[in-house]
C-alpha cells in the first residue's frame, strides 16, 4: 500500500489557499523544514566531501495538492523518493551506495520507479554494487549529457521555474563552472503571485524538502539551479 494509499487518496486533488488578496497554490508532498547545508559534488563517485547530515524530524504522512494532479508515474516516484531519502532507509540491497556521494545513483533509482528504463548509456547492474553502473547513473555532469543527447526531458533554466512540476529533475553548478554538482528530484512547488518557491529531495546530503533558493544562497552562494522538465 502506497503511502497516498494509507491517507485514503486514489488520486492527487486540486487546491488553491487564498490568503487576502493572494492566491497560493501548492504542488507537493509536503514535508518538513529545510535540512542541513548539502556540502557535495556530484560528478564523480569517488569525491572527499564531508559527511551527510540527516534530519531529525520524520516526514508528515500528508496529502498530495496539486494543478494538475500528480499522475501515477509521478505518484510512484514520488513514493519512492519519500521511502527512501534518508541513510536508514537507503534501498542499498539492490542499488547500492556511492560512498557519500550517492545523488545521482538516488535519482537515477526514482526515474526507474517513475518508469524510465535503462539503456546501454544509463544503466545499473541493480547487484547491490553501484559503482557497477554507468557513468550517467552515477555522475551528475553525465547525467546532464544522457538526457540533452536522448532528449527524456526539457532542459529549464531557474528564470523558467514556473514552468517546473513535482517529479522534475534538480541540478545544481555549485561553482558556475559549466558542469553539475548536484542532482535531486522536485518534491514541492509553491507559488505565491508570480513568485515560484520550489523543493527537492536527494542524497548526499540527504534531504526530502530541501528549498532550491536556500541551497543557491545560503548553502553555495552564487550558485545556479537548473532542470529537467520530464514529459
Amino acid at each position: 500500500m502506497t503511502r497516498l494509499q494509507r491517507l485514503g487518496l486514489t488520486t492527487a486533488v486540486g487546491a488553491v489557499l487564498v490568503v487576502g488578496a493572494t492566491a497560493l497554490v501548492v504542488q507537493a508532498l509536503n514535508g518538513p523544514a529545510e535540512t542541513p547545508v548539502q556540502t557535495d559534488a556530484a560528478t564523480s563517485a569517488t569525491t572527499n566531501d564531508p559527511v551527510r547530515a540527516t534530519p531529525t524530524d520524520p516526514a508528515a504522512e500528508v496529502a498530495v495538492y496539486g494543478e494538475p494532479a500528480l499522475s501515477a508515474e509521478v505518484s510512484a516516484q514520488i513514493d519512492y523518493v519519500l521511502a527512501h531519502w534518508n541513510e536508514p532507509n537507503y534501498n542499498s540491497a539492490e542499488w547500492g551506495v556511492l560512498g557519500i556521494n550517492d545523488c545521482v545513483n538516488f535519482a537515477s533509482q526514482a526515474m526507474i520507479a517513475r518508469g524510465w528504463t535503462m539503456d546501454d548509456a544509463w544503466s545499473s547492474a541493480k547487484n547491490g554494487n553501484a559503482y557497477d553502473s554507468s557513468a550517467a547513473w552515477r555522475s551528475s555532469t553525465a547525467l546532464m549529457n544522457y538526457i540533452a543527447s536522448t532528449g527524456k526531458a526539457v532542459a529549464l533554466t531557474d528564470q523558467q521555474r514556473d514552468q517546473v512540476k513535482v517529479g522534475d529533475i534538480a541540478q545544481f553548478d555549485w561553482d558556475n563552472t559549466g558542469d553539475r554538482d548536484h542532482t535531486g528530484i522536485v518534491t514541492k512547488v509553491e507559488r505565491v503571485g508570480d513568485t515560484t518557491s520550489i523543493s527537492f529531495a536527494g542524497h548526499t546530503l540527504d534531504s526530502d524538502y530541501r528549498s532550491v533558493d536556500t541551497a543557491i544562497t545560503v548553502d553555495h552562494p552564487g550558485a545556479t539551479a537548473y532542470y529537467w522538465s520530464v514529459p
